[in-house]
């Protein structure tokens, strides 16, 4: 069982491509991860998982299986959720991820068997949590396997009856009987154990003897021990305080509280605790010996692979909430499907799907929503997508960016059904801000951006434009646009070109001509009149449908214009 569980990342020789933060904003993303969780660490390291993408069929694959085991069973995230809620110190503070290069004292190893002890109880849950759940994916199998393992090793039981042994024996520690030798002054000059107890003081054992004693007309003269108590000297060196003017009364509780061994030549001061740990290691040097061979035998009995993947069920947890709070609401969602290998033409079949930015702000309901389908094969394989304005052209643009982004995180998409091939990039290219544009121009800054990525794409990356060299006159905008369409297609990427230009869309068998496999489609936002419909076709561009929409928006039509004259 030496392999490394994961159900996030099954391959861990997998090489990924990290979005950029860029490309999140762009796709509408940043907006909803925000919306899975209160807690900050939790959302970073989901959007961590999902910036991280590789066309890798497997792992896309791998993920959405283990997705739908935990969204079906929700018994069983509530479950694990209160589990985790008990050993996540395991994870941020337990003692076996400590700086091991001094040697733990007995307080520090006590610790560890609480922690182990926990660990064992979780182990033991979770073995019972995925024996009791219809699970059906191969990452959840691998784990109930492992945890079936470890749950039935014998070394586990040995671990319970070491720690049962070990709490019985140390579990006697109660007390530490202490000297403490006094100078003239009635100053403490040295601090000293005189046993170790398996009760704690009371005023009817020997504080109470002791106090009488030394409050009293009696005094002791040496000290002199029966032969009951052995004393282990540690000689207090330097002052007790800072303050040179004030002095501890000698038999005050103060002094008990506040001694301090400082060693001569260092700087750094241990407190009484650190001292009593010293003190009881030395009296249990047996005991503690016997602890630390139990604990370098287990601690690390696969402690770190369970505690890892708290993070990885959280973050399909998380993901399995917001869904499920949403399906309840009527919205449609499905489960991503890797295209089947035979057909290699096929890259993306999308039907009835949907952006999730429509509802990041609540009051719509699912009726509310067009959906639309839309595939990518060799013949449609680059859309030049025009309509008018604010006719959903952008929106369809992100929902394409939002369906892989789900998908490869092996969630489920807004959608009836979503088959496709994996992408090892997402980039956008939508308009930049006025600051960023200052020293190259406007166009000079998407010219560049554009060329950084063409350069990094490759023919599984996904390319989402949005009115790309829009920002100059027509004419250098579509010449360079055009250039810039034939080049995607002859490197095979995927592609969405929202855009303005119908021009691009009208000349779309010239620009066919000149490619070889992968061809351009024109993509249309429907219009009704007056009326957005959202809806998407692949068909010719609508004449000038959106010259004739700004120019009635802004009432500078010919009839709007002499309207009354």
């Amino acid at each position: 069982m030496g392999e490394k569980i994961s159900l996030l990342f099954p391959d861990q020789t997998l090489n990924f491509k990290t979005l950029s933060d860029i490309t999140i904003h762009d796709i509408g993303m940043d907006v909803i991860v925000k919306k899975l969780s209160t807690l900050e660490n939790e959302r970073i390291y989901i959007m961590n998982v999902m910036k991280m993408m590789a066309a890798d069929p497997f792992n896309a694959g791998y993920r959405a299986d283990v997705f739908d085991d935990i969204y079906k069973n929700k018994k069983m995230r509530d479950t694990l959720l209160k589990l985790f809620d008990r050993i996540n110190f395991l994870r941020e503070f337990g003692s076996f991820k400590r700086d091991h290069e001094h040697e733990p004292g007995v307080w520090d190893l006590l610790h560890r068997l609480e922690e182990i002890r926990d660990y064992i109880e979780c182990i033991e849950a979770i073995h019972a949590c995925l024996a009791e759940t219809d699970i059906h994916s191969e990452g959840l199998n691998r784990l109930r396997d492992y945890v079936n393992h470890i749950y039935e090793d014998n070394a586990l039981d040995a671990l319970k009856k070491d720690i049962k042994d070990l709490k019985a024996n140390t579990g006697n520690l109660k007390s530490v009987t202490v000297g403490i030798n006094l100078n003239e002054r009635f100053e403490a000059t040295d601090l000293g154990v005189i046993s170790i107890n398996s009760k704690p003081f009371s005023k009817s054992h020997i504080v109470s003897h002791f106090i009488d004693k030394v409050t009293g007309d009696s005094i002791n003269k040496d000290a002199d021990w029966d032969g009951s108590y052995r004393f282990d000297e540690f000689t207090i060196k330097g002052k007790i305080t800072n303050d040179k003017d004030f002095v501890i009364p000698a038999f005050s509780p103060l002094a008990l509280m506040s001694l301090r061994h400082i060693p001569e030549g260092e700087e750094s001061e241990r407190g009484i605790t650190n001292y009593m740990d010293e003190v009881a290691g030395r009296l249990l040097s047996k005991t503690v010996r016997h602890l630390r061979e139990v604990l370098g035998k287990y601690a690390m009995l696969a402690i770190t692979d369970i505690t890892d993947l708290m993070p990885e069920f959280i973050y399909y947890i998380r993901w399995a909430e917001f869904i499920e709070k949403l399906s309840e609401k009527g919205f449609l969602f499905c489960k991503p499907e890797i295209c089947k290998e035979a057909d290699t033409s096929l890259a993306m079949d999308a039907k009835g799907v949907y952006n999730l930015k429509l509802i990041e702000n609540g009051g719509i309901s699912f009726s509310d929503i067009v959906l639309n389908s839309l595939r990518f094969t060799d013949d449609l394989w680059l859309y030049i997508l025009t309509g008018a304005n604010r006719g959903g052209k952008t929106t369809i643009t992100q929902a394409i960016g939002q369906l892989y982004f789900l998908a490869q995180g092996g969630i489920y998409v807004p959608g009836i059904s979503f088959s496709y091939r994996p992408v090892d990039a997402i980039y956008t290219h939508f308009p930049a801000d006025e600051d960023k544009t200052l020293d190259l121009g406007r166009l000079g800054e998407e010219c560049k951006r554009f060329k950084d990525m063409y350069d990094n794409a490759t023919k599984d990356s996904l390319f989402l434009l949005n009115e790309t060299f829009s920002t100059t006159s027509f004419e250098e905008g579509f010449f360079i646009a055009k250039d810039c369409i034939k080049a995607i297609l002859q490197k095979g990427i995927r592609t969405i070109y929202n855009t303005h230009m119908h021009k691009l869309a009208y000349d779309i068998d010239e620009i066919n001509a000149d490619a070889s496999k992968f061809k351009a489609a024109s993509l249309i936002v429907l219009n009704q009149g007056s009326e957005r419909s959202y809806s998407i076709k692949v068909a010719p561009p609508e004449g000038m449908s959106y010259a004739n929409d700004i120019a009635k928006r802004y009432g500078v039509t010919f009839d709007m214009l002499t309207e009354g004259k």
